[in-house]
């Protein structure tokens, strides 16, 4: 694996600037687009560049008023996605159709009509009486939203849009529970076109403020390199061990998807190098595969950033970011300990070793040479945990992260070159940094362009769920049909999230169910931030749960293996993130709340039981396991995660009973199967 931790990436050519395209609808094939040509290549990248270093600028600055911002932030991103995306196919194109230019260039007037001056004030002296005007723009906008999200996400999210926009039409005509008065389609555009309330509400002005800052940062990290250097760095660690390489992929893509926000994209980026990777040193592709779509998912869950998940969840709930990234760290070292423990297992029952210290990166160069790589994470997580607005603390990050990538060499070089006046090299050393903050703010805005897309269909969908009230109607059914039982609301609303998260990003997947599901757990006692985690987990395990699991698909692409098999591995790797939302709603232990015995405990407890229900599931502890052994594991990982002392005694009395086994037996009863290689 090659790294650019020696020159920071500074210095590569333009020319690779296509491939930082990157989307994630359901039709996408996980290639890098073609290229445009020309002037409408630098049409489509001048763009990118200019909003890129407007949401940069205004991070440091200032953010504009909310009906300036948010508009200026969906007409730039959706003129970019019909720059670049087809229309029949939702894939990147060779050339614009005068089509494709003409839904470009209305973007602008339509979307922005809302925050030009005059008509701002205008419409806000006349709320509740908007214009034949007003209706006209706000109903190109909504179509043009509709067709920018289908073209990035696939038909899933504009059909479950359009469907709550017939509900609010059509009141009257529901059964009595679903029922209302109905909304004309003026006071329908009015309110998702012309306000705060639908497109422009709380799901895009996430994407307009704290995602796309956030996508930005990663992009500098892996244009400039330092994201290479934290993958080397882990697999440095890592290759030595049984089943190194996977571990590498868990790690490097735990990382990278906390950064990007995307399931997909994150399986196909890191995905392409560490599923070859796995294949050759022993693992089946399909188990390759597997690893990479559960790890690559689950980074949405890993703080400090968790896929800006923890921003768009504060907005909704009122909860402090710092307060959220607190209590997301066990559960999310639960997850990434489970898959870790299950390659291990599964290395260690294939037989399979490391890589030798030769073909693999030095770590003590590594530091040597890039310790200074971290100031940039280091200085981004003590500013969002010291009080600092997540704006300022990105802004700073992708500063720094500019300034570190830049070897000393080129600063010495610069230094030398002005005082004897050759500007040539000035020239040169400035040119290449330009080049990279172009590459940078360019591959950002691509890789925000679903999820900001995404926000702005999400935002319809809570707009008609205020404007009907639906959200205390699915909170009554819910009530009604779990019988007051929790246990039976847990379950309805994991279906919901899974089934409503299913071909949707995940940031959209939250939005949508949290809009009706989080009311109905509070009204079934749970308190906000458990309530608003546990659907935030499985609108991300959706990626990977069949049948639509976006992940899945683009992994088993890369390792050619059947998709259904690698949802079956999939699913099997992230068996805790299935159960840990159960355990933390039940017991607030593992969102680090309440007294610290009963916290210390609960992680211990919890901890014991992923290594238990890991084990089960690849049929490994310290040998292979019988099936009473891998049935008493399991029983054992499902007690040790239920809250409370009385289960943790037979628990952890079945767990010791299969590991002093394991110790003492030089044979173990392996005639039973031991899960799929």
């Amino acid at each position: 694996m090659s790294t650019n931790s020696n020159d920071g990436g500074i210095g590569e050519e333009l020319t690779d600037i296509d491939e930082s395209t990157i989307t994630t609808g359901s039709h996408w094939s996980g290639t890098a687009p073609r290229p445009l040509e020309g002037k409408l290549k630098l049409t489509a990248v001048f763009l990118a560049v200019v909003v890129g270093a407007y949401h940069v600028i205004t991070a440091g600055t200032g953010i504009p008023p909310a009906l300036i911002n948010r508009p200026i932030h969906l007409a730039f991103l959706g003129a970019l996605v019909f720059l670049w995306y087809e229309s029949h196919t939702g894939k990147p194109k060779d050339y614009i159709p005068w089509y494709d230019w003409a839904l470009a260039f209305l973007t602008f007037p339509a979307i922005l009509y809302v925050s030009w001056a005059l008509t701002y004030d205008d419409l806000a002296a006349r709320t509740g009486n908007p214009t034949g005007i007003d209706i006209l723009f706000g109903f190109i906008g909504l179509i043009l939203v509709f067709e920018m999200t289908r073209r990035m996400t696939g038909v899933i999210l504009p059909i479950l849009a359009g469907v709550f926009m017939v509900y609010a039409y059509t009141g009257p005509l529901w059964p009595m529970e679903l029922a209302h008065p109905g909304y004309s389609y003026e006071r329908i555009v009015s309110h998702l076109m012309l306000s705060t309330n639908g497109v422009y509400g709380i799901p895009l002005d996430v994407s307009a403020t704290y995602v796309v800052l956030f996508i930005i940062l990663g992009a500098f990290l892996e244009v400039t390199g330092i994201g290479d250097w934290f993958i080397d760095l882990a697999y440095s660690v890592t290759g030595r061990m049984s089943g190194g390489p996977a571990k590498t992929s868990v790690i490097a893509s735990s990382f990278m998807g906390s950064l990007n926000g995307s399931a997909v994209a994150n399986t196909a980026t890191t995905g392409a190098f560490t599923i070859p990777l796995m294949d050759r040193t022993g693992f089946k592709p399909r188990y390759a595969a597997a690893v990479e779509a559960a790890a690559s998912s689950g980074g949405q869950i890993l703080p400090p950033i968790m896929g800006a998940g923890a921003f768009i969840m504060a907005a909704f709930t009122g909860i402090s970011y710092a307060e959220i990234i607190i209590a997301a760290a066990v559960p999310a070292a639960l997850y990434f300990g489970c898959i870790l423990l299950s390659v291990h297992f599964r290395a260690k029952k294939q037989g399979l070793e490391g890589l030798p210290a030769s073909q693999l990166p030095d770590a003590r160069e590594l530091v040597t040479n890039g310790i200074h790589y971290l100031l940039p994470i280091v200085v981004l997580v003590y500013m969002l945990l010291s009080g600092w607005t997540a704006m300022t603390a990105g802004f700073v990050a992708i500063v720094l992260t500019l300034l570190v990538a830049i070897p000393l060499s080129s600063v010495k070089r610069l230094g030398r070159a002005t005082a004897n006046g050759d500007f040539d090299t000035v020239g040169t050393i400035g040119y290449n940094a330009v080049h990279t903050i172009i590459r940078a703010l360019d591959r950002g805005i691509r890789m925000t362009l679903i999820v900001a897309t995404a926000c702005a269909t999400a935002g319809i969908v809570v707009g008609i769920v205020t404007l009907t009230g639906l959200g205390l109607v699915f909170s009554s059914l819910v009530a009604t049909l779990s019988q007051g039982v929790l246990l039976i609301g847990l379950i309805i609303t994991m279906i919901a999230s899974i089934v409503m998260g299913m071909g949707l990003p995940t940031t959209a997947a939250y939005i949508v169910v949290a809009s009706l599901g989080a009311p109905a757990l509070i009204e079934l006692g749970v308190d906000t931030l458990p309530a608003h985690m546990f659907i935030f987990y499985f609108a991300i395990l959706s990626a990977i749960t069949p049948p639509v699991m976006l992940a899945v698909f683009t992994a088993s692409g890369i390792s050619e293996s059947n998709p259904w098999n690698v949802a079956i591995d999939a699913v099997g790797l992230a068996a805790v993130g299935f159960l840990v939302p159960f355990a933390f709603v039940y017991g607030n232990e593992l969102l680090l709340i309440g007294g610290t015995g009963a916290v210390v405990l609960g992680v211990l407890s919890a901890g014991a039981g992923v290594v238990a229900i890991s084990s089960s599931l690849e049929g490994f502890l310290l040998k292979r396991a019988s099936r009473v052994e891998r049935l008493i594991l399991f029983a054992s990982g499902i007690l040790l995660l239920i809250p409370g002392v009385m289960t943790d005694g037979p628990a952890a009395l079945g767990l010791a009973l299969v590991l002093v086994r394991h110790y003492t037996s030089e044979d173990v009863d392996v005639s039973a199967p031991v899960g799929s290689d």
